[in-house]
């Protein structure tokens, strides 16, 4: 129906918007100016504590400043009542005195018809509840006894039952005078297909009424009590009082129960809402049997801003899910989402209630999983990321999810906590390094980075040699190497540090580092965790990691402190090349540090010639190249991060790695 002009502008002029927010919400005197028309209030939209939700009197708008909604008297009274424009509109209008204009015909004709179909169906939960009361009902007492649903709370449901006759309400509504086309409009009975008199839709069943938000009954749910019935649960067809995707059984006291403070929880069918409720939980719902649409999501989102979704432990609670996943990702909104209470395998929340009480499921809805969660779950259970190409799957299949959120913040967010999890994965396992050798005592800046005494376990502890071998070149080679990897790391990480833009373009060289010091493998840790992060927000994670002084020793260390990136912070070029380059000289150490295990496996036994052999023209090379380093100081290649290196030690460096490879198939 149309409006005259000017109707709905006399409208929002006559009302006071803060007298019709005023019955949902309690205002907060210090932060309210009823003089002004500037009021403040917990918002009545989502679970607050603080006054967030803003009525400006006089421009006749109201604003959340925590889930952002915002609008008119309309508006308010719209989402608050779940009705329709035009009911709003008549609601106000009743508030403000203001007659209605008068409705079409055929709108008025409509609104009669619905207003008849409603009035047949509380006629028909009248019928049903007292056919449970018959004989014919006895089977159907006994279930619900054994559900554990006394007479008091089979009447505060208002279940009922429907006998296995074919007419049974059928006769019993046209006795009273209701017409058969509203009988069959409000789908409590379908035509005979061979021309006979229809039947009743409800045969055999434990009935369930159907109710909206404001409590009128639309539709019913029936129980089979037959085992062997193609449908366990029936739902009424689809009928102008009743839209299956646009419902949700126990709405109306939900929430309420929700309004006082209560968590709305997401169930799979009726019995597991009223057990709910029974043991406390009021704010639950169901979406009537089928997968849960938009239009429901939304109006769970409409009575709490993070329902808890609680499935049944199954392969189809499971698969539901996840499939709500893909429906809610486009539709999230600051403070709006979903968590997840996975029930325990083949259990639902009244099996869960009735074996260990309120308790146990209370327990399961304080460890709801975010969504996050368990997007990163179906995405990664079950699979084997054993190979750079699933790894690269798994990657491409969550940045396609993440782009269904419009949010860009939630989006950033969401992109985080995927890379914290991918990082939990993925990353070095913490004080092994995959089996290569450990080292560094903290301290080794010279500053007195690190905690005192921490990664105290040097390659040499990790190893056991003989007595007559402990002290030979190769080993005092190892333990040099120990330390250049140690000082490498330390400018490694304090290029990064000082530079965030560039750690993106080495995450899977930092991934590697195996950071012999507990300080480092934190270090590397914080910074892989803070990617897309700007300075300040990683220096907060150090100094919460590490304590305020770790940084700056780090940073203040003589060999660091020279570093020309360190010098300069923010140089992305000098930090990208003096990154690429470190980390080229950590691996080929790293390649180095296995030959020299290998070396140093076969001398925990009695050496024989060959190993005496070998040892010698390792001794040899590591000679060559500390004499090189002394003797020529004067060549050196300069490295692209400023840093001298020697010719000679790296031709020494070379002989070594050839006379450790050449020793394997050398003589015996």
């Amino acid at each position: 129906m149309s409006l005259p002009p000017g109707f709905l502008d006399e409208l929002r002029t006559r009302l006071s918007l803060s007298q019709v927010v005023g019955r949902k919400v309690m205002w907060d005197p210090r932060k309210s100016n009823q003089g002004k028309g500037d009021m403040w209030a917990p918002c009545p939209f989502h679970q607050e504590k603080s006054a967030s939700f803003h009525v400006d009197d006089r421009k006749g708008f109201y604003y959340c400043f925590g889930c952002h909604a915002k609008g008119d008297a309309i508006s308010f009274v719209r989402e608050t009542e779940n009705v329709g424009f035009m009911e709003a509109v008549q609601i106000l209008a009743g508030e403000a005195g203001m007659p209605m204009p008068e409705r079409d015909p055929k709108a008025q004709e409509k609104s009669d018809h619905r207003t008849e179909l409603a009035d047949v169906m509380e006629q028909a939960v009248k019928f049903f509840r007292m056919s449970l009361n018959t004989g014919a009902a006895t089977d159907a007492r006994n279930y619900l006894d054994r559900r554990g649903l006394n007479a008091e709370a089979q009447a505060r449901w208002e279940i009922g039952f429907a006998a296995d006759a074919w007419q049974g309400l059928w006769d019993h509504l046209t006795a009273k005078g209701v017409s058969p086309d509203l009988i069959l409009a409000a789908g409590l009975a379908k035509p005979s297909q061979k021309g006979g008199k229809p039947y009743d839709t409800f045969r055999g069943r434990i009935m369930f009424p159907i109710r909206d938000a404001r409590g009128r009954c639309t539709a019913f749910g029936g129980r089979a009590m037959d085992p062997n019935d193609n449908a366990k649960y029936l739902n009424s067809p689809e009928t102008e009082l009743f839209d299956k995707g646009r419902s949700l059984y126990n709405h109306g006291p939900a929430r309420t129960a929700a309004g006082k403070g209560q968590p709305l929880i997401v169930a799979e069918g009726y019995m597991d809402v009223i057990a709910l409720a029974e043991y406390g939980f009021g704010a639950s719902v169901a979406p009537l049997g089928t997968a849960i649409t938009e239009n429901q999501l939304q109006m769970m989102w409409r009575i709490a801003p993070e329902p808890i979704i609680a499935l049944d432990g199954d392969t189809a609670g499971l698969r539901a899910a996840m499939r709500l996943i893909d429906l809610a990702l486009p539709l999230l909104e600051a403070g709006q989402s979903l968590r997840f209470a996975i029930m325990p395998d083949g259990r639902d929340p009244d099996d869960l209630l009735k074996a260990h009480g309120a308790p146990a499921l209370q327990k399961l809805l304080d460890e709801a999983m975010p969504m996050v969660n368990l997007l990163w779950q179906r995405e990664t259970e079950g699979k084997v990321f054993d190979s750079p190409e699933r790894k690269a799957g798994l990657d491409k299949a969550l940045r396609e999810k993440i782009k269904l959120i419009k949010d860009p913040s939630i989006r950033g967010h969401y992109g985080q906590a995927i890379k914290d999890m991918r990082w939990d994965l993925f990353s070095p396992k913490r004080g092994n390094s995959g089996g290569a050798p450990r080292g560094g005592k903290g301290g080794f800046s010279g500053k007195g980075f690190g905690r005192k005494g921490a990664g105290a376990n040097t390659w040499e502890q990790t190893h056991s040699f003989m007595p007559t071998t402990k002290s030979s070149a190769l080993v005092g080679r190892a333990q040099d190497d120990t330390i250049d990897a140690h000082l490498r790391e330390a400018v490694i990480l304090a290029a990064l540090i000082t530079t965030p833009a560039v750690i993106e373009d080495f995450e899977t060289g930092i991934e590697n580092m195996l950071c012999r010091d507990e300080d480092h493998r934190i270090l590397r840790d914080v910074i892989l965790r803070c990617v897309g992060r700007d300075a300040e927000v990683l220096r907060e994670n150090i100094y919460s990691a590490l304590g305020p002084d770790a940084l700056d020793n780090l940073l203040n260390a003589s060999h660091v402190a020279i570093v020309p990136c360190i010098r300069t912070p923010g140089d992305v070029e000098k930090a990208r090349l003096t990154v690429a380059e470190e980390l080229a000289k950590l691996e080929a150490a790293r390649g180095l540090d296995a030959e020299i295990a290998d070396a140093a496996e076969d001398l925990t036994g009695v050496a024989d010639e060959g190993v005496t052999w070998r040892l010698s023209q390792a001794a040899k090379a590591a000679q060559q190249a500390v004499r090189s380093d002394t003797e020529d100081s004067g060549e050196f290649d300069v490295g692209q991060n400023g840093a001298r290196i020697s010719r000679d030690e790296r031709s020494a460096f070379e002989t070594l790695m050839d006379s450790i490879r050449f020793s394997k198939s050398g003589p015996s």
